[in-house]
């Protein structure tokens, strides 16, 4: 792990650090010797964080009112933001027929529009001080689309277009802007999608199909295939780090290869790879 100390220190605002991805970054970041701010909405699941020399605050992303407030927090003890890194978010899974629009419209709110503000209220203190820094979590899930996830590749293509038209938007001013793209890590997201697929597909035409992709999904993250947030946090560190960062960093065991494919294999193709990989078998009608 990344734990050498750097020789120039940032402030760091990370968002989602209460667990996974977020929380294992949080501490990497701060033992190399950034001074960092996490915060999330369970503040308690983040305490043991201080002991790494973290600040730990609370902010709800899809509250303007927390969001100025946690900014301001941040400016009022550091003076400067240095590096962003918005990682809040989660994956809602179901088929498009089953998930209510006002769920959509909660998983579009944090992981599209939260991630929009905190940057937008950000981005004036860092144009002031000629540098600065965004780092956004997408996902592979923005580059290709995954079964029953649709809402889910809504808001992380989202997040890849939006990520894509910021770093142009930036360059003259000094601001870096970088993606990252994990495949399956091993974290609490997949015990999360699992549980809301099987709510929503219950009772319905999808009952089946959903209660087979939910299986293999639990399969997956319970095997060595999906792999360990520190690879994400590594590819985080790299982002902050560099001197110059890439525009983005794919991570994960197959992930690369899971968009290469998508890239080139024609839809059909893909979409029976999907069903196959779900243990699916369509029944004549």
């Amino acid at each position: 792990m990344y734990f050498c100390k750097v020789k120039n220190e940032k402030v760091i605002l990370i968002t989602g650090a209460s667990s996974g991805i977020g929380f294992d970054a949080a501490e990497t970041l701060a033992k190399q010797g950034h001074r960092v701010y996490a915060v999330a909405r369970r503040v308690e699941r983040m305490e043991p964080l201080k002991a790494f020399g973290v600040h730990v605050m609370p902010m709800d992303v899809t509250d303007d009112v927390s969001m100025r407030q946690g900014v301001g927090a941040v400016l009022q003890a550091e003076g400067r933001i240095d590096v962003l890194v918005n990682n809040a978010g989660y994956g809602q899974l179901g088929a498009i027929e089953n998930v209510s629009l006002e769920e959509a419209r909660r998983q579009v709110e944090v992981n599209v529009f939260g991630l929009a503000r905190l940057t937008q209220l950000v981005l004036p203190v860092m144009r002031q001080q000629g540098s600065g820094r965004i780092v956004n979590t997408s996902s592979v899930a923005g580059k290709m689309a995954i079964f029953l996830g649709g809402w889910y590749n809504v808001t992380k293509f989202a997040v890849e277009g939006f990520s894509d038209a910021l770093r142009m938007e930036m360059k003259p001013f000094g601001i870096d802007v970088v993606k990252i793209e994990p495949g399956a890590i091993r974290t609490n997201w997949g015990t999360i999608a699992v549980d809301s697929l099987k709510k929503s597909s219950a009772g319905t035409a999808y009952e089946d199909i959903g209660n087979q992709w939910a299986d293999s999904i639990n399969w997956f993250y319970a095997t060595s295939i999906g792999s360990s947030p520190a690879v994400v946090t590594r590819a985080i560190s790299r982002a902050v780090n560099k001197r110059h960062p890439r525009a983005c960093y794919r991570v994960g065991r197959f992930a690369g290869l899971g968009v290469f494919f998508h890239s080139i294999l024609p839809a059909r193709w893909w979409d029976a790879i999907m069903w196959r990989m779900g243990k699916i078998k369509v029944k004549s009608r």
